[in-house]
């Protein structure tokens, strides 16, 4: 019983990082039926600006996290005016493959400055406790608690907010909500925002948890969460929440009882199954076709 509960305490510092980046996932498509598949790249400049902020600046954790989260903002933003927001009355197929590039042009620019993996020094003195057996790292709490609370945030502000408020609207029809006087660019740069600074946060923690970064890191990672996203029910918030602790875990359980070269495998299949039985996610549900 031990070994199992220090597992699941692994699983919910892995899974709260992958529902921050699947909050961002679930966010766009709410708004504007895409994938954002430049998602995870963006996670990855997070972990890479909060390396910069620990080396070169020597800032600690708060203000590292605050410039990851707010210089992964702004690229949001512009990459949805510059990329994205030509191509909204376009075939979906542009938006994904322009997407796709968006993430290419990501990795490779991370290379020209960094083309090897990096160390990011430790920001937080990692203090650990043994209670009952389980081992509680001061780091782990940390991941978990301020994953949480920015969750709770995110929840607060579409659901009690007039910006919420425009979000849950333009996701229900972008068509007519302009005309009432919603600011739909505006809306959507927000939700850009939103969505991208929540993944710097991720990757920031991430970052500090498995502390040897590369430009390609984003890949899997990105992919995960965008199995959790779909897992959870894409489009829906705390789907996308659920969804994420499932899978970290799915991930942690299996390479606790299983050959770990089983995760990938593992977490792939679950989304797969589960497109079968459920198409639309635990807490997702079908979008009526206007006609």
């Amino acid at each position: 019983m031990t070994y199992l509960f220090q597992q699941l305490l692994n699983a919910m510092q892995l899974g709260s990082i992958y529902a921050l980046i699947a909050l961002g996932y679930t966010m766009v498509y709410g708004i504007l039926t895409m994938i954002n598949f430049a998602h995870g790249d963006l996670f990855m400049v997070g972990a890479f600006l909060c390396f910069i902020a620990a080396t070169f600046l020597k800032l600690p954790f708060v203000p590292t996290l605050l410039i990851s989260m707010i210089g992964v903002a702004l690229l949001g933003v512009v990459i949805e005016r510059l990329a994205y927001k030509p191509l909204r009355h376009a075939p979906r197929v542009s938006a994904v493959i322009t997407a796709l590039g968006v993430g290419l042009f990501l990795e490779n620019f991370t290379l020209v400055f960094s083309p090897y993996p990096q160390h990011v020094p430790e920001l937080i003195a990692n203090k650990t406790w043994v209670i009952a057996g389980v081992s509680i790292s001061s780091l782990q709490i940390i991941i978990i608690l301020l994953s949480i609370g920015l969750m709770i945030l995110l929840d607060q502000i579409v659901r009690h907010t007039m910006v919420g408020m425009a979000m849950r609207a333009i996701s229900w029809d972008k068509t007519i909500v302009p005309l009432m006087g919603v600011p739909l660019n505006l809306i959507i740069s927000i939700t850009f925002a939103l969505g991208t600074s929540l993944g710097a946060a991720a990757g920031t923690m991430y970052s500090l948890a498995f502390p040897v970064i590369d430009p390609y890191m984003g890949i899997m990672v990105g992919w995960k969460a965008f199995i959790s996203a779909v897992v959870g029910g894409i489009g829906n918030i705390r789907g996308a929440m659920i969804g994420g602790f499932i899978l970290g875990g799915v991930e942690i359980l299996v390479a606790a009882f299983m050959p770990s070269t089983y995760r990938d495998f593992v977490a792939f299949s679950l989304l797969l199954v589960l497109l079968i039985f459920r198409p639309y996610g635990i807490l997702g549900k079908p979008r009526p076709q206007k006609v």
